[in-house]
């Protein structure tokens, strides 16, 4: 795509090549295309659309080709979050998703100690995906993740606290799923459509909560991780529109 998508102080200002890591919805990645940008997804599994903008590879394979901006989007982060925390002192009695095919069919004969080992080594692989993406030779970064464990912390490389941490109701989803945003040279997401949540115990305060609530299962970390709509239309309007202001001006 070549046609300018503005012009600021006479200048003709070019989509942003822009990479979406992490995801497989194509809802973050559809967001930034309707705005005109260069925009690719990635993942280790293949597109939910099918489309052909989407590379089925590690992120950090991409992370050196020249990207105007990065949006990390649920990177495995069961491992780095503080809900995940407790399996780092007991192990779970199921083998993690997250474990090798060989260690999941090993895993109920395995001792205690074996399995922590095993727990701590996707703790520091979790780290170390973060890191990547985080110190990334790109200008702008955007990563999500829950708050951390002060044992993800110290693994990650020029570790910075989360910018903020956005609700889907403050862009007019009716949900509840806090998500916590690690920002460089991007400014925090402004609400555009912020709904009153319902109170706790009701009808509807349930039905705002179904992705906490989302049954144990195969496909439950596909819930979980779900991106609402909304908000993606305020990552690629916000911050997208940033990142043209800028190159605008240089």
């Amino acid at each position: 795509m070549t046609i300018a998508l503005k012009h600021f102080h006479g200048k003709s200002v070019q989509p942003l090549r822009i990479l979406i890591g992490c995801e497989t919805s194509g809802v973050v990645r559809r967001a930034f295309a309707a705005l005109g940008h260069d925009v690719w997804s990635c993942d280790l599994l293949p597109a939910d659309d099918r489309s052909n903008r989407h590379i089925m590879c590690d992120v950090r394979d991409l992370l050196g080709d020249g990207w105007d901006l990065l949006v990390v989007l649920h990177p495995p982060c069961t491992r780095l979050c503080n809900s995940g925390v407790r399996w780092l002192r007991e192990p779970p009695r199921n083998a993690p998703r997250d474990a090798t095919p060989e260690e999941r069919a090993a895993w109920a004969a395995m001792s205690r100690e074996d399995r922590l080992r095993i727990m701590w080594r996707l703790l520091d692989e979790g780290a170390a995906l973060f890191s990547d993406c985080w110190n990334a030779p790109i200008e702008r970064i955007a990563v999500e993740n829950p708050v951390m464990h002060l044992h993800a912390k110290q693994r990650i490389r020029n570790y910075q606290k989360a910018a903020q941490t956005v609700q889907p109701w403050w862009f007019g989803d009716p949900a509840f799923k806090g998500t916590s945003l690690y920002l460089r040279g991007l400014p925090p997401l402004v609400a555009t459509n912020r709904l009153t949540p319902p109170q706790r115990g009701t009808d509807e305060h349930k039905i705002w909560s179904g992705v906490h609530r989302a049954s144990p299962g195969a496909n439950r970390w596909q819930i979980r991780s779900k991106t609402f709509p909304s908000i993606a239309a305020a990552m690629a309007l916000q911050w997208g529109g940033h990142a043209v202001e800028a190159a605008a001006c240089v």
